[in-house]
């Protein structure tokens, strides 16, 4: 188990190469932090690594270099962030209620971005060897009877979810920096926008995180994701300086397409089609990450907790696409008069498939 401590070692211990010392002691027990002196005589720091490990690193403070003289270590444990989630936990049945939603362009704004996002989509699905045969998927017509280009596999699966989470856990990190940076040049706050998208990001990332402890992308793959992701880093970094509203709606239009994709996944799940993951285990990292609870650790639970956070993705972009850019502050980490009506939360207690309306948050 992995710890932290801090640590504060009195006695002669300054001008005696304790530092030095110190610092060869935790290398080699694997340990790592920092150490100097302090202006009070004595030397301070901070180390982690495996329990048993800090245990003996402990040991050596108290022996220290034949030089110094130690009269007395003080440490104590520092709690160790575990990545928490940004987001609200969800109910078994919140997660079952996410469905299938789009929002009809209203102006030549939304038009550029849905055109966009089809035009991703279209490149995912080639990429990625993606087609869907919608008769299987209603359950209308055996997989057997499909065409073989239609018939998804864990693998195919996989590989498109990785290629997708890859690049979308852009966008957030870039609408965050790019509003990071105008807060400072303007010397103003930003209206609590910053938080919201890098979470966001961060959620991202944890899918990625998560379908990578399944499957190992090839050479091929990781090159196809490295070239995606610079491309579309740059066009979208340009595009938000242009027309940050545009670029909202896009990711909305974007979480669409997502959620669509882990809908399509779990139905072929629940109806055998992909039977390695009837008995699959939810990775570690996904455990802890949604606290998944005991019984609801299956990769069909694992694929609900993904397609929710999707949802809300699509909903927190649809809502900012909604708002002046410059001027309104965010409604999700706003507080209302009165919590029992309908409101822009974390969750998805309350979830607006496409988005509140201005008028309805400001």
């Amino acid at each position: 188990m992995t710890k932290r401590i801090t640590y504060k070692v009195e006695g002669e211990v300054q001008g005696v190469n304790f530092r030095s010392y110190t610092v060869k002691q935790a290398n080699s027990l694997g340990v790592t932090g920092f150490v100097k002196n302090a202006s009070d005589g004595t030397v301070v720091g901070e180390a982690q690594g495996d329990e048993s490990k800090l245990q003996e690193f402990v040991k050596h403070l108290n022996s220290g270099p034949s030089a110094a003289s130690v009269n007395k270590v003080d440490h104590s444990d520092i709690e160790v962030k575990q990545g928490e989630k940004g987001f609200s936990h969800y109910t078994e049945q919140q997660m079952k209620d996410v469905a299938i939603a789009h929002r009809d362009a209203k102006s030549w704004s939304d038009w550029s971005a849905l055109s966009a996002v089809r035009i991703l989509r279209w490149g995912l699905d080639l990429a990625t060897g993606y087609k869907h045969d919608k008769a299987v998927s209603l359950g209308k017509k055996d997989p057997k009877d499909a065409k073989r280009a239609f018939a998804m596999s864990e693998r195919k699966y996989l590989i498109r979810n990785i290629f997708l989470e890859s690049v979308a856990g852009v966008p957030g990190m870039v609408a965050g920096m790019l509003r990071h940076l105008h807060s400072m040049r303007r010397m103003k706050r930003d209206n609590g926008w910053i938080e919201t998208l890098l979470e966001e990001s961060y959620n991202e990332r944890m899918h990625l995180l998560t379908f990578l402890q399944m499957a190992e992308p090839g050479w091929f793959m990781r090159i196809m994701v490295l070239g995606a992701q610079g491309v579309f880093f740059n066009s979208f970094f340009i595009a938000y300086l242009v027309s940050p509203r545009t670029c909202h709606r896009f990711v909305g239009y974007l979480e669409e397409e997502a959620v669509l994709t882990y809908t399509r996944e779990l139905a072929d799940l629940e109806a055998g089609r992909l039977p390695k993951w009837e008995k699959l285990a939810a990775p570690e990292i996904a455990v802890k990450y949604w606290k998944m609870p005991e019984g609801h650790r299956t990769m069909r639970d694992l694929l609900l907790y993904i397609r929710a956070d999707e949802a809300k993705h699509r909903e927190v972009n649809h809502t900012l696409g909604n708002l002046d850019q410059k001027n309104d502050p965010n409604p999700y980490v706003s507080k209302y008069k009165d919590d029992s009506q309908p409101h822009p939360t974390k969750g998805i207690e309350y979830l607006r498939p496409t988005g509140w309306n201005r008028e309805d948050v400001i």
